[in-house]
């Protein structure tokens, strides 16, 4: 029961730093310290999505779900719990590199925004 309950809640945290990694930029618009967390998760998430690499949190909840008798999945944390949400036919390689792709553009032009905010306060500051 342990180890199931702790599945749940690593599956609750990744779907928490997915959210983050994907919508983190407007968090920063608002509070612009937050951006310390967010370029090295974003930065993460890209590298994920584009390697085709698996992210820790997917191997440690499955060892967690397996350790509770339930099984595991092969696939990534993407594919297993959202790509019905995302892709009903299925996530193929181009498709990962266009996710990480927009993650990417939304995040630089959310930045961007976030950066001439930043410049425009620094020069009434100054006025």
């Amino acid at each position: 029961m342990l180890y199931a309950v702790a599945a749940v809640l690593v599956l609750l945290a990744h779907l928490a730093f997915v959210l983050f990694v994907v919508f983190g930029a407007f968090l920063v618009l608002r509070l612009p310290r937050l951006a310390w967390l967010h370029v090295p998760a974003a930065v993460w998430g890209v590298y994920v999505e584009s390697s085709g690499r698996g992210c820790p949190l997917t191997a440690f909840e499955n060892l967690l779900r397996l350790r509770a008798g339930v099984k595991g999945y092969s696939e990534g944390f993407v594919e297993h719990y959202m790509l019905w949400i995302l892709y009903p036919g299925g996530l193929t390689r181009e498709m990962q590199f266009a996710l990480a792709g927009s993650v990417a553009a939304i995040n630089l032009v959310l930045y961007a925004l976030v950066w001439r905010k930043r410049m425009t306060a620094l020069r009434r500051q100054r006025m």
